[in-house]
């Protein structure tokens, strides 16, 4: 297996870093653009792996679909197909066969969709057939599951002959996601309603136009993470806004806590360093993707910390907290659930002489939520290419700010 070996860097260098186009952003307007008929013009589209994914699968005559590991690929392409007038089977690595998408396939095969379980039932890969007609407009969700399911729903709502009346139930997880996709919705000419726990989208036809995707928020966190750490450090992220739509722009109030100050300029955001807190409490419900950055931060700076909302982590592109837990472990920090739904990062970590080997579990997030202990300590992360997945310019990035890499 590869490895990339990263040299102990305290000193950052003063860098502009062009983040990557928003993965989450650029996967909505591309499933609405093709629901418009491909008219529109998607600016600024991420160069991550899932959304190239994505653009070469909606391009695809092939009846059999590999969205390989890409869970917001599979989940917004079975709401695309489901209403489609061709017959496509959906498939995609072994784990992203292990990854649960009953919810959803439930709820659109109650709309009308003919949708068939391939091997195991709740999970890829899915048969799909042509669409024939709807039979209801109204469905009842969990709110607690994915919100990706919820976004590919409400996407293809205004296509539906009768529109959609969606009702979340309980707990509604990742909240900004959902708004995100009714962003980008009402960007190409859509209207709907959401008052309470329900929100109403009529048939109505999407408008073509032209949509310019933001820089990545996600891809922010790990050079909050880095600067945090770093004993010198003066970042600029290029492309950010502070009117985002993404929900992960709220690591900017998280790594206020952590040490790291943002200033909003016309270009993007400036970071420097700040005095941090002794312990912290947050909130992953909204933004789940910010944990494993804030769980290192907090560990690496023997910051007390505890952690709700991270429900979801255990479905991603691998169980989250387990790798969490092993790995934080290499650092002489716990990571425990202390009562239900309530997780504590406590941290005895020394930085030591020898390198510490980060593995990353086929997880993107996993290799840039260590990389920031570079800071601190030579540093390997496992299966580097891995950062493909979302942000494939990451190590080059991180060598342009000093860090040497071999």
């Amino acid at each position: 297996m590869e490895t990339i070996h990263l040299k102990h860097c305290p000193e950052l260098k003063e860098i502009n870093v062009q983040l990557p186009a928003s993965k989450s952003e650029s996967n909505r307007a591309l499933i609405i653009n093709a629901l418009c008929g491909n008219q529109g013009e998607v600016y600024n589209l991420s160069a991550a792996r899932d959304t190239q994914t994505m653009m070469n699968l909606l391009q695809s005559s092939e009846e059999v679909l590999d969205v390989l590991d890409a869970g917001t690929t599979m989940r917004f392409l079975t709401a695309y197909m489901a209403i489609g007038s061709e017959t496509k089977v959906l498939t995609g690595t072994s784990r992203m066969q292990e990854r649960p998408i009953g919810i959803l396939v439930d709820a659109l095969k109650k709309l009308g969709a003919e949708i068939s379980y391939e091997q195991k039932n709740g999970f890829p890969p899915l048969r799909i057939e042509a669409f024939k007609r709807q039979q209801a407009n109204g469905l009842s969700v969990r709110g607690d599951q994915s919100s990706q399911f919820i976004s590919a729903l409400l996407m293809i709502a205004p296509a539906l002959p009768e529109g959609l009346e969606l009702k979340l139930e309980g707990h509604i997880a990742s909240k900004p996601y959902i708004q995100m996709t009714l962003d980008v919705m009402t960007a190409f000419g859509v209207h709907y309603d959401w008052t309470g726990d329900l929100i109403s989208v009529s048939h109505q036809p999407y408008k073509p136009t032209t949509y310019h995707v933001e820089s990545d928020w996600s891809g922010a966190s790990y050079w909050y993470g880095l600067v945090a750490l770093s004993s010198k450090a003066k970042i600029k992220l290029l492309g950010l806004r502070q009117d985002s739509l993404q929900g992960d722009i709220t690591i900017v109030n998280i790594m206020n806590q952590l040490g790291v100050m943002s200033t909003f300029e016309d270009d993007g955001v400036l970071l420097q360093k700040i005095p941090d807190s002794d312990s912290v409490e947050f909130d992953f419900s909204n933004c789940p993707d910010l944990a494993q950055t804030v769980a290192v931060v907090c560990a690496a700076k023997h910051i007390r910390c505890k952690m709700t909302g991270l429900e979801s982590l255990k479905i991603k592109e691998t169980d989250r907290i387990k790798a969490l837990k092993k790995e934080l472990k290499k650092l002489k920090a716990k990571f425990r659930e202390i009562e239900e739904g309530v997780w504590e990062v406590k941290s005895k970590y020394e930085p030591g002489e020898s390198e510490l080997c980060i593995e990353t579990y086929d997880d993107h997030r996993m290799a840039m939520a260590f990389a920031p202990l570079v800071a601190l300590q030579d540093i390997s992360v496992e299966n580097p290419e891995v950062v493909n997945k979302s942000y494939p310019g990451f190590w080059s990035d991180l060598q342009q700010s000093g860090i040497k890499t071999r």
